[in-house]
């Protein structure tokens, strides 16, 4: 894509937390706390990463990681930055976490009116298998999954993703 803005990712750091908390005020009505952010980075299990746009966050995403599957546990993008495939690169890099942890599974919760997250993540053979009633307090959740994320399969889509972007 001709002029698309380069986004850099980087482990996220404490440092980072004031900006990925106004961020998440800013795009959720139900935010996490910079406590829980705190908390979050704290636990081994856990692998929080940001992306970049000209030095200023566009975006943040976390794994957490339990045996042999990979929970998402937040995916947010700027909303000035959605069309610079922001979520693509995160969930590309949380993918990769999840994989040199040896997962072989991956799922996460969605709102259930988010249509435009529900495509990022079908893209990368996520599929519904529940709904977790208010979940959000205010919206169910759909629960995804995809299984087999370290065979062949898997990988060839990872790396035809991988294509779009580079």
């Amino acid at each position: 894509m001709m002029g698309s803005p380069t986004v850099m990712l980087r482990p996220m750091s404490v440092d980072d937390v004031d900006d990925a908390h106004e961020l998440e005020r800013r795009v959720y009505a139900q935010a996490w706390s910079r406590q829980v952010f705190l908390d979050e980075l704290a636990q081994s299990s856990r692998h929080y990463t940001v992306a970049e746009v000209d030095g200023s966050l566009a975006g943040y995403g976390g794994v957490m990681l339990v045996g042999g599957e990979a929970h998402i546990t937040t995916v947010v993008v700027d909303p000035g930055h959605r069309q610079a495939r922001v979520g693509t690169r995160l969930m590309l890099s949380l993918i990769g976490e999840a994989l040199e942890s040896g997962a072989n599974a991956l799922t996460l919760e969605v709102r259930a009116s988010n249509d435009a997250a529900q495509a990022l993540y079908r893209r990368f053979g996520m599929a519904p298998v529940g709904v977790r009633k208010q979940y959000y307090r205010d919206e169910d959740a759909l629960i995804m999954w995809v299984h087999d994320i370290d065979g062949a399969e898997y990988q060839a889509r990872l790396a035809a993703i991988r294509e779009t972007i580079e």
